[in-house]
């Protein structure tokens, strides 16, 4: 068993108060109107034709047939259409309402229904019948659960094993309010990644995602490391919030030395006029230079470029990063 006791890595050496239980009490965020903002013209870069025929479609029906969710629609994803014609899909756990309201997201935010107790199992079915060799499995957040729906990921990774022998499996959680003991119970579920995102620099972080917090982030992921010192961890960096250069690379600093392996930028893309605006669209140069810097600072694999996004090619760039062949 993996004890959450004296997982105690801090950030400037102190030790937070996140570190205590946390009770469920919450109430539900509802997204803030951001000032109106003039759309900006996408550079030529961004401009690409995404339709949704064939094989796509036809994923997409099947899904939604045995009542499945992926952010891949909720997150209203630019590369919807490629992954799910390449019979791909980025699963979406425990419903598709989150208890918190971040000023990027396209997901809804409100009071979520209970969990369905039949879900892990129907999701490890679908992988199965798909016949993947490799699966993404993602979550709103849950607040108004005790343990944040830990307990619900675990057994979503424990049915992947059942019916999918041999899959691998990355699972890309929420902060769980900074509970160790909900960690502890997603890793000793035993994925072969534990996803988290930044998703921002430390100056947006309150404005990007107010009921979060950037330390709390970098701790979670240094908790991993800790707890399962093996443990291959992944984050992701949103970009064209407004951040700077210096600091993009300071927290990619942040993040290796809290012992992230893998690595995701992406440019971001505002969901509606309610949502933060793009401030800037970085161009496919800026993206290179990116990627460089962060394989200089010792990340494992790093997936950097406009379309990118936290579960983009995640196979590839796992099994880059552990030094196993995949697909191209």
């Amino acid at each position: 068993m993996i004890s959450p006791a004296g997982a105690g890595w801090c950030l400037g050496g102190t030790r937070p108060a996140i570190l205590k239980t946390v009770s469920c009490s919450y109430q539900p965020r509802e997204k803030t109107a951001m000032p109106a903002q003039p759309p900006q013209r996408k550079p030529p870069w961004l401009r690409r034709p995404l339709p949704l025929a064939g094989g796509a479609a036809g994923l997409e029906a099947g899904l939604a047939g045995q009542g499945l969710g992926t952010i891949c629609q909720e997150g209203r994803c630019p590369n919807r259409a490629e992954c799910f014609g390449r019979g791909v899909a980025t699963f979406l756990a425990m419903g598709q309402v989150c208890t918190r309201a971040c000023a990027f997201c396209a997901v809804r935010s409100g009071r979520p229904q209970p969990l369905d107790p039949g879900e892990p199992e129907r999701l490890a079915r679908q992988v199965a019948a798909m016949d993947l060799s490799f699966v993404v499995v993602t979550s709103v957040t849950r607040d108004d659960l005790a343990d944040g729906g830990a307990g619900h990921l675990a057994r979503v990774v424990a049915e992947l094993r059942r019916h999918c022998p041999g899959v691998g499996v990355e699972l890309l959680v929420p902060d769980f309010r900074g509970s160790a003991a909900a960690l502890a119970t997603v890793l000793e579920a035993g994925p072969e990644v534990l996803a988290h995102n930044l998703e921002t620099v430390d100056r947006l972080s309150p404005r990007v995602r107010p009921a979060a917090g950037y330390r709390r982030s970098l701790e979670l992921l240094a908790r991993a490391k800790q707890m399962v010192p093996a443990q291959m961890t992944k984050s992701g960096l949103m970009l064209g919030l407004g951040e700077g250069r210096d600091e993009v690379l300071a927290a990619l600093q942040d993040l290796r030395a809290a012992g992230c392996g893998l690595l995701t930028l992406g440019q971001y893309l505002s969901p509606s006029p309610r949502h933060h605006p793009v401030v800037e669209y970085v161009s496919p140069q800026a993206f290179q230079e990116y990627e460089a810097a962060a394989k200089d600072m010792g990340f494992a694999a790093v997936a950097a470029g406009p379309y990118v996004r936290s579960s983009y090619l995640a196979e590839r760039y796992y099994r880059q990063a552990v030094g196993q062949p995949g697909p191209g």
